[in-house]
């Protein structure tokens, strides 16, 4: 019987010469080959959401916090001095972009493209009595050596007609196909409520004189480890498996998102200045690194995020390092991110989610959350964290989240540039959309606006 660990090591060292192998490796096999890279062994395995298994996620907020002291603190540079001003924040950032590009989220290759838009014409539409236009946008990447790694990409614009350039959010959406595959898997009313949702934010962005830039991140990069010799990582890579430095999906995606706001701030149409970004989920996650690593975003909406996204790393409730390091999901992560599941722990990652939200600062962030079943994605968790954030904003003189415990249901803390609200219902993002516009409205009309 073939040793499938021999034969990734194998295809991995015939790929790095330049040899043609038969097949992409699969995300195991991949998998494999990045842990003997490495030089792991074993991975401590992630939290179950079974909560009849013994490897049950913990939901006991007693057992939650015991490796929160080792929290990196906020107001030291990588350096080791302590930064005291705006200023010094500003100069430390790219310090700290690195460690996250290093250890966490990898890096953009150097060879990354840049994607040349083609507007096609556009069509007329009318949500909920307002009139607006709808605009498809292509891009094409032929790989100089190889063209099944060619790729055809796409965004959707939509925009109220006006007089005026209008505010424009950059939505990360999933493949409506999704919802078609698993409709027959779920109860008839969750899908009608999930179709009823998508065309409600759509009617809300539109009434309040927004635009919205619509993206399926996984046309841009396969949401899977068997897709990482292709996509967007794969053609830069030339199909070879990746460096543990190199980005994975979640990179990819934020990458995706400033691309299109590339483009956005070349159309007349629109805002330039006031461009967001949004994310549900997984999502989530990428829109949270697409505003920490790209300050031209001017606000960000980051529901449901979670482990790699807003929720701290060291936190132990619901979705663990051990989970995003395993096959399933390691993708998402730079290589280097794998370690700390093994022989690494939680406590030795370098940064953790309260620096990822800081380095947002002094822009408008709303971490949104559900409040029924979203104990794998840990609201206390994402509050901590913009908790812990906040001083980053204080330096800039702008508010942040101000207390520690989980407000009541509904109740937002949206004072602040940084603010959390957990809305009625479960692991969707559609309660907080009239939130999140009503609050970076406010926000950017505020006296100490980012310019």
């Amino acid at each position: 019987m073939r040793n499938p660990l021999r034969y990734t090591l194998l295809a991995f060292l015939l790929g790095h010469l330049g040899i043609a192998q038969s097949a992409p490796l699969t995300a195991d096999q991949d998998h494999a080959q990045l842990l003997h890279v490495l030089g792991i062994e074993n991975l401590r395995r992630g939290a179950d959401g079974n909560t009849d298994s013994p490897f049950a996620a913990n939901t006991d907020e007693a057992k939650a916090n015991t490796a929160l002291d080792s929290l990196p603190p906020l107001l030291t540079s990588v350096s080791g001095q302590a930064i005291a001003s705006a200023t010094d924040w500003e100069a430390n950032r790219p310090a700290l972009l690195n460690t996250f590009s290093q250890e966490i989220y990898g890096y953009v290759p150097g060879g990354a493209p840049e994607l040349h838009w083609k507007a096609g014409s556009t069509t007329p539409i009318d949500d909920s009595g307002t009139s607006a236009i709808r605009q498809h946008f292509t891009s094409t990447l032929v790989h100089p050596e190889n063209a099944a790694l060619n790729l055809s990409l796409n965004f959707t614009l939509v925009l109220p007609k006006s007089n005026k350039p209008v505010p424009v959010v950059v939505v990360m959406s999933f493949d409506p196909g999704i919802w078609e595959r698993f409709r027959d898997r779920m109860p008839a009313e969750r899908y009608a409520q999930i179709q009823a949702d998508n065309a409600r934010w759509r009617e809300q962005v539109v009434n309040a004189g927004w635009g919205y830039a619509e993206i399926i991140p996984t046309e841009f990069q396969a949401d899977s480890g068997d897709g990482l010799s292709q996509g967007i990582i794969g053609f830069v890579n030339n199909g070879k498996p990746r460096n543990p430095t190199d980005w994975g999906a979640l990179r990819a995606w934020a990458w995706s998102a400033s691309q299109v706001l590339t483009y956005l701030q070349t159309d007349s149409r629109v805002a330039a200045d006031r461009i967001s970004v949004h994310g549900h989920s997984r999502f989530g996650k990428a829109a949270l690194v697409a505003m920490a690593f790209d300050n031209r975003f001017a606000a960000g909406f980051i529901s449901s995020s979670g482990e790699g996204g807003a929720k701290l790393w060291r936190r132990n409730f619901g979705e663990q390092v051990g989970n995003l390091a395993g096959a399933g999901e390691y993708h998402w992560m730079a290589g280097n991110f794998v370690k700390y599941a093994g022989p690494k722990k939680v406590n030795d990652i370098p940064v953790d989610a309260h620096q990822l939200l800081a380095l947002c600062a002094p822009r408008p962030v709303l971490v949104s959350v559900g409040s029924q079943g979203e104990s794998w994605v840990d609201p206390k968790g994402m509050l901590l964290a913009a908790y812990h954030a906040t001083p980053a904003y204080a330096l800039f003189g702008e508010q942040g989240v101000t207390q520690n415990e989980l407000p009541a249901v509904g109740n937002g803390l949206l004072a602040g540039k940084l603010a959390f609200r957990q809305h009625e219902g479960g692991h969707t993002p559609a309660p907080n959309w009239e939130t999140f516009i009503t609050f970076a409205t406010r926000q950017w009309a505020s006296p100490n606006r980012l310019k």
